[in-house]
């Protein structure tokens, strides 16, 4: 059964969104390099290539069930984040705006009875619990430093640890 125009719209709308999340996490990383917190900038650069993954995985699968992607253009993120505290929560705020989109997707599969795509999204439904729970680790931890150099130095260090 091929993908309904309904649920191709909408999946274009989330590969938008993704696109748009590398675009924001790799301005945040461009943001983080300029303040001297290159692990914290990796981690972001991490967090970009996710996002386009995510994006891909969504390509594929509007073309695999015969639909057809049309790309949107891209807004343009901020370049100034504020603080460090500041950054980890937008980033987390942004995380929980994609849970969102991605149950609203979810819901457009259930209204449209496309079973396949239901199954296709519980993977993304179980991958943001575990970006929420990693953006918020990340809050509360340079909550927990208060700006102390010598704990953000190690922070960052723990960052950019990440493969």
């Amino acid at each position: 059964m091929d993908l309904s125009k309904n649920m191709e719209n909408a999946i274009n709308k989330q590969i938008q969104a993704e696109s748009y999340s590398a675009y924001l996490y790799l301005a945040m990383a461009a943001y983080c390099d300029s303040v001297s917190m290159p692990g914290y900038a990796h981690w972001l650069r991490e967090q970009c290539e996710e996002e386009l993954e995510h994006a891909m995985k969504f390509y594929h699968y509007v073309v695999e069930r015969g639909g057809r992607v049309v790309l949107e253009a891209i807004q343009q993120p901020p370049v100034e984040f504020g603080s460090l505290l500041g950054l980890a929560e937008e980033v987390y705020a942004h995380e929980q705006k994609v849970t969102s989109l991605i149950h609203a997707l979810y819901d457009v599969a259930v209204a449209e009875k496309d079973y396949a795509s239901q199954v296709f999204l519980q993977w993304y439904i179980k991958e943001q619990v575990e970006e929420e729970d990693h953006a918020r680790t990340i809050v509360e931890q340079f909550k927990m430093a208060g700006g102390h150099p010598n704990i953000l130095f190690m922070l960052d260090r723990q960052l950019g640890a990440r493969e």
